[in-house]
């Protein structure tokens, strides 16, 4: 072993748990200590101001500048009584990150000096440089003008004593540059579309949240190890590698005891969770070795994404602290499983009932059927966005790789769901109705039976399954940003529930009864979206014939897949909604097809040094170590003896040479396809120049090098095996 590698994987496996200092508190004593939550607000602000502020929260309404001014002061006395010096106007770029310009609490006093000053102006609005994030063309170079806003529905919070005011982030010209401004958007519609319809059965509904709730598997590396592996601080994934004798075969990590060093870790980042409102519930080891996973309390759709792209950052920040670092990519080990960050996702009336719960009543069941049936109805119209939605250069390492759902979209619903969805296709309305009639019960509504929470089995096969009383968008990658999933799925649904209301009203304006006018609609949904319900096995190469035949998207390329924002349907959809328009749409396309290229070339940079000045010259010099062994065996060995062992020793030899042969040229040639591919002016065709030309060479690359690796003496292999990269705890 190296001498480096051997220091490092000593240092790495001898590390012990790092003691974590235990608030003697209650976790409900700290909870949300560093969030300017309604307690605090309650605290800090004039009764009048506060009274106002909730009800603009409450309502989704605006606040005045008045209202705004005394906000930030009582906002500056709780920040500066825990200590903080700077704010800063908290947003979610097109990097699937958040970002942040600090600035503070001080002007000029007049008098030579400086006063701590924070107004409504400050608050509200600031002007971050618009041209230097993701943009896809909105913004020139020399355009530097951008306007961050406040977003009031989502609390303040104290992080490295600077005060976070979560943001959105638009163009000078009005477009958004980020993700939560199409969030906010989406929610707006599905909120209102979603209520019109709840309406049918609860007149005194108002509002309709969208509910999110976000499960983050991570792997975690030693430090020691990570830096030793160029491969991973620079791209988050190993480029090369051979599978470990012993991985995840044995199913043994999975739910298995957690290690006293990574327990140290969870435990101080569940405080630091929930000192920031962050309501971290679950914690266990996942299937892979050293793969874990957190998930909180489920939580509205905006704060909960929020939640996640504050703990991506606080996660990393944390295991510094007890020398391991985070790997939030999709795939960082070939071989084993990736990385996934499954959404659950559920919408609720302001009333307290959760749609997509079964009742104890027909007529609470004819409520759920309803919601079930257009959000599969939406998911069926726009499948290929919503893949689109989850899509990455990442992420395409993980999907359909027998460990995550595949690249096409279906829902899983379960049998007992499947049985009533069969008995309302095939019997109209009228039967229904009239059956309900004859078995006596008086809201005149489908004898829909009474369906249990949870009376279904789970499908891991699927990327959007129905769990009981909520949907599991299974398919978002973990280093993604949840928002682009939400936007998609919540807007495509509102898009749904609006065009359902219509159908529904057009019928019951005609004299049709609104019970029948519903399971009408009801049923043609059913039936229309019949293709996407799919119970079976995702990871079988039947299922990807069979939705080929269902005329699902089976698209693979993330370049090409990204083309369903850009379909009729999917700008018709977005646009009549109001998340996007279609100059953003065309916008962050661009933002896409350049990133995917840009990792695809990162990567490929990487790999190229790393074959040609780490493992080549290993390869090189233990190759020369055999055939200076072979030339002294046959000045010793009798004549008959020394031909099979040179048949022997030249056999490796050749081996070696022919990888090493083989990496050279698929180098070379990895390197002109970039060269080609970076001449490429359209980002969609570049991108797709480097699918299509760059990653297979790097796939031969990794192949032969990973045969290298069993091949070399151990004691000369530059990089961290996975057998040390995976066990190291």
């Amino acid at each position: 072993m190296s001498m480096l590698r051997f220091k490092v994987v000593k240092e790495a496996f001898d590390r012990k748990a790092i003691p974590v200092e235990i608030p003697k508190e209650r976790p409900e004593a700290y909870y949300g200590k560093y969030v300017f939550n309604r307690q605090k607000m309650f605290e800090y602000l004039p009764k009048d101001t506060y009274d106002a502020l909730v009800h603009a929260i409450d309502h989704k309404e605006s606040i005045s500048r008045e209202v705004a001014d005394s906000v930030a002061a009582g906002m500056m006395r709780w920040a500066l009584d825990n200590g903080v010096r700077h704010y800063t106007h908290w947003f979610h770029p097109l990097t699937d990150g958040t970002a942040e310009k600090h600035d503070a609490f001080i002007e000029h006093d007049g008098k030579g000096g400086v006063i701590e000053k924070f107004n409504g102006k400050l608050l509200v609005q600031q002007e971050p440089d618009a041209s230097s994030f993701p943009n896809g063309g909105i913004r020139n170079t020399f355009e530097a003008r951008g306007y961050s806003a406040w977003d009031i529905s989502s609390p303040a919070f104290i992080l490295d004593k600077t005060l976070c005011i979560p943001t959105i982030f638009i163009s000078y010209t009005g477009e958004s540059l980020d993700y939560k401004t199409p969030l906010l958007r989406a929610l707006n519609a599905v909120d209102k579309a979603a209520t019109d319809v709840a309406r049918y059965f609860d007149p005194k509904v108002e509002h309709v949240n969208s509910y999110l709730g976000w499960e983050q598997e991570y792997f975690l590396v030693d430090e020691a190890l990570y830096n030793a592996r160029p491969d991973l601080v620079l791209t988050g994934r190993t480029l090369m590698g051979h599978e470990s004798a012993k991985n995840q075969q044995l199913e043994d990590h999975y739910f298995g005891a957690i290690p006293s060093r990574v327990e140290a870790f969870m435990l101080d980042l569940e405080i630091e969770c929930h000192k920031l409102g962050i309501p971290a519930k679950t914690r266990h080891n996942e299937v892979a070795p050293n793969q874990f996973e957190l998930a909180p309390v489920f939580e509205e759709t905006n704060l909960a994404n929020d939640h996640n792209l504050l703990l991506m950052s606080l996660i990393s920040e944390v295991a510094r602290r007890h020398n391991f670092r985070v790997l939030l990519h999709e795939k960082p080990f070939a071989g084993v499983n990736g990385s996934g960050k499954h959404n659950n996702w559920s919408l609720g009336t302001d009333r307290g009932v959760l749609l997509f719960a079964p009742g104890k009543t027909p007529l609470q069941n004819l409520q759920f059927i309803t919601f079930v049936a257009n959000a599969m109805a939406a998911v069926h119209r726009h499948n290929a966005l919503l893949k689109a939605s989850i899509a990455s250069a990442t992420n395409a390492h993980r999907l359909g790789a027998n460990e995550a759902p595949p690249a096409i979209i279906s829902i899983f619903t379960g049998s007992q769901l499947a049985e009533i969805f069969s008995q309302l296709e095939k019997s109209t309305a009228a039967e229904l109705l009239n059956i309900a009639g004859k078995s006596g019960i008086s809201l005149g509504v489908a004898q829909i039976p009474e369906i249990m929470l949870d009376n279904t089995d789970r499908n891991r096969t699927s990327p959007f399954a129905f769990t009981g009383n909520r949907f599991e968008f299974r398919a978002v990658g973990s280093s993604a940003n949840c928002a682009s999933a939400m936007i998609a799925l919540n807007a495509a649904v509102a898009e749904q529930l609006v065009e359902f209301k219509t159908k529904v009203d057009a019928r019951v304006a005609k004299g049709e009864d609104l019970n029948h006018a519903i399971l009408e609609e009801v049923r043609a949904l059913i039936i229309e979206s019949k293709a996407i319900h799919f119970d079976g096995n995702g990871y079988s190469d039947e299922w990807k014939a069979e939705a080929a035949r269902r005329g699902l998207d089976c698209e693979t390329c993330p370049p090409k897949i990204f083309d369903a924002y850009l379909k009729p349907s999917s700008v018709k959809m977005f646009t009549e909604t109001g998340v996007f328009s279609e100059v953003e749409l065309e916008a962050r396309n661009e933002v896409k097809w350049e990133v995917y290229t840009k990792k695809i070339q990162i990567e490929a940079r990487v790999l190229g040094d790393l074959a040609i000045n780490h493992v080549i010259p290993v390869a090189t010099r233990y190759q020369s170590i055999l055939i200076d062994n072979l030339v002294k065996l046959k000045s010793l060995l009798p004549e008959g003896r020394c031909a099979e062992v040179l048949e022997q020793d030249l056999t490796t030899i050749e081996k070696i040479s022919r990888h090493m042969t083989i990496i050279k040229e698929e180098v070379d040639k990895m390197v002109k396809a970039r060269k080609e591919a970076n001449r490429i002016e359209n980002e969609r065709e570049k991108a797709i120049a480097y699918h299509d030309n760059v990653l297979p060479c790097m796939e031969t690359i990794r192949y032969h090098i990973d045969k290298l690796e069993l091949m070399v003496d151990n004691e000369m292999w530059p990089l961290p095996k996975y057998r040390e990269l995976l066990f190291a705890r």
